[in-house]
């Protein structure tokens, strides 16, 4: 009794040695890769160009200059309206298939999420194509005598981003809706409430939570996206594509100015986060996940119209799909559409930059073995060990999602610059933005699946004789498998869609294909864009369908 009391606490301190030690690593490379970056922008924001004491200048500049507060306004309106486009059709996309029997709701929902993981700036190019200038919708109109406004600018801007964030509401929304307490609903009827009475006294505050998560999300993106302003907005100025031309032109001197625009947007992010999570805890609904409503079944005039508005939303969602597959087929001669279909473009990318592909697979591989490894580990210490620092670990890896990669790229560029950490321009310091901007990814995947995992499991493993190591890797790993894969899956499409931080870090060596496909559409060259995004579109179709095999939660796996 005596001897196994004692081995018992024996493997208690090799566990606490071996997890104690994961702590202080991920604790590290939280703080190198993503708290001293943020740091050394919020410093630099403070700085005197001239002489280089402490000064509010910069900030003030910001925030009186008509330059920056016209960028602010754009900014704020573009985040705004993308969120209530957003709101506008994945709230009644939910409803409807939810509450009723849609025929093809799995394809719906599919569709949806390939619209959802494939890169804004493709969609931004794409509505180039069909409503820009010379686009074939807009050649078709004039033809027909009627003249509608062209793509650019900030309608365009709101309506690429209506559609390309909308699945973070519909899916969220859905979700929420499928767990409703029917009884609620039933009550209010009873009492006299009229179908929209129901609806927005009783189910909306219901799936409030939920669809102001997602509708936050969608105005984070929205303002942090760099690629859509930049192709289709012109001369429309925010704060990204000023950020972003601010760094280009401080390069001879300290980049002040570009990093208080950053630490704008943070601010403005935030304050969308915090505004969100008081309105949630300001009143509290939650159901008993019981007596759940059943979907209805439809038929005649409200059938159709409901099935049209479904397939109808998804397939505008869709549209920047379809257009890129297909003019990526046209047949070119130099950078022009000549007619016909043929394998030129596909044919210049092979002969001309090959090794923009071999890059984005070779870095966001890298990265995604990295997230994968860690993410594991981090995410058994948010899980299993609950304390003040793995609360903390938990909080601050919320942070990517709220920090423009543009910011993040200019905190590299300014930690990563001198010594044994000089990277810049390296192929290292795109892997590490890329593994730190979707650790979270990976350890939230993770983490849902270990939530699920009785911690039983593995304590009869240990008192069996395995070592806390050998019984996370013999019985917690396997059983954390789907997970495991299906945030590897979520890194690996984000990486190689990644824009916004790697246009500030790429050379001509390590470029990857989303900065060719942007590089690409501005100098028109959009055989070779198209080319490029349907590589990109193809792969992150195939990582869809896996994360939809393995993930048992299927669509909610990718919000």
């Amino acid at each position: 009794m005596i001897g196994q009391t004692s081995r018992r606490q024996q493997l208690g301190r090799t566990r606490l040695d071996f997890w104690s030690g994961v702590m202080a690593l991920a604790l590290a490379l939280v703080s190198l890769l993503l708290i001293w970056p943020i740091v050394q922008v919020l410093q630099m924001g403070f700085l005197d160009p001239q002489t280089q004491g402490f000064t509010l200048a910069n900030y003030l500049k910001v925030l009186t200059h008509p330059y920056y507060l016209g960028a602010l306004w754009n900014t704020v309106i573009i985040g705004v309206g993308g969120m209530v486009g957003a709101c506008l059709l994945g709230v009644p996309l939910a409803y409807f298939t939810a509450r009723y029997v849609i025929k093809g709701r799995s394809l719906i929902a599919t569709l949806a999420v390939l619209a959802l993981v494939s890169p804004p700036f493709i969609g931004a190019y794409s509505w180039v194509v069909v409503a820009g200038n010379n686009g074939w919708l807009t050649q078709q109109l004039k033809a027909l005598g009627i003249a509608l406004p062209t793509i650019y600018g900030l309608h365009g801007i709101i309506l690429v981003f209506s559609l390309k964030f909308f699945p973070f509401v519909y899916l969220m929304t859905e979700s929420a809706l499928r767990n409703i307490n029917r009884s609620f609903e039933e009550a209010a009827e009873n009492l006299g409430c009229t179908r929209w009475q129901r609806f927005y006294k009783i189910t909306l505050p219901l799936v409030f939570p939920a669809t102001s998560s997602g509708a936050i999300l969608c105005f984070v993106l929205s303002i942090a996206d760099f690629g859509t302003p930049s192709i289709i907005g012109r001369d429309l100025r925010t704060l990204s594509t000023i950020a972003y031309n601010q760094y280009t032109s401080e390069m001879g001197g300290p980049p002040t100015m570009a990093v208080s625009i950053s630490m704008l947007m943070i601010v403005i992010s935030m304050m969308a986060v915090f505004l969100q999570r008081y309105l949630i805890n300001k009143r509290r609904y939650a159901g008993s996940l019981t007596n759940l409503t059943v979907p209805k079944t439809l038929s005649g005039p409200y059938s159709v119209l409901v099935h049209g508005l479904c397939y109808g939303i998804v397939a505008l969602a869709t549209l920047p799909i379809a257009v890129v597959i297909y003019t990526s087929f046209l047949q070119t001669s130099g950078p022009v559409f000549s007619g016909g279909f043929g394998l030129n473009s596909y044919a210049r990318v092979i002969r001309e930059v090959p090794d923009v592909i071999t890059n984005t697979f070779k870095f966001s591989l890298l990265a995604t073995l990295m997230i994968t490894l860690v993410g594991g580990l981090v995410s058994y210490i948010i899980v299993r060990r609950e304390t003040a620092l793995s609360g903390l670990l938990d909080s601050v890896l919320m942070v990517p999602y709220v920090v423009p990669g543009v910011v993040m790229a200019i905190g590299f560029l300014l930690t990563f610059n001198s010594g044994v950490l000089d990277l810049v321009g390296t192929a290292t310091i795109i892997v590490l933005i890329l593994f730190i901007r979707r650790l979270p990814y990976g350890v939230r995947a993770t983490s849902a699946v270990l939530r699920q995992i009785k911690p039983s499991i593995e304590e009869a493993a240990i008192s069996l004789g395995a070592s806390p190591l050998k019984a996370f890797l013999k019985v917690t790993v396997p059983l954390m498998l789907p997970g495991v894969v299906a945030g590897a899956m979520m890194s690996f499409i984000t990486a190689i869609n990644e824009l916004s931080s790697t246009l500030l870090l790429y050379t001509g060596g390590t470029t990857t294909m989303p900065v060719k496909v942007y590089n690409a559409v501005l100098d028109g060259e959009f055989g070779i864009a198209a080319a490029l995004s349907t590589i990109l579109l193809l792969s992150s179709g195939v990582c869809v369908y896996v994360v939809m095999r393995f993930s048992q939660s299927k669509e909610s796996a990718f919000v």
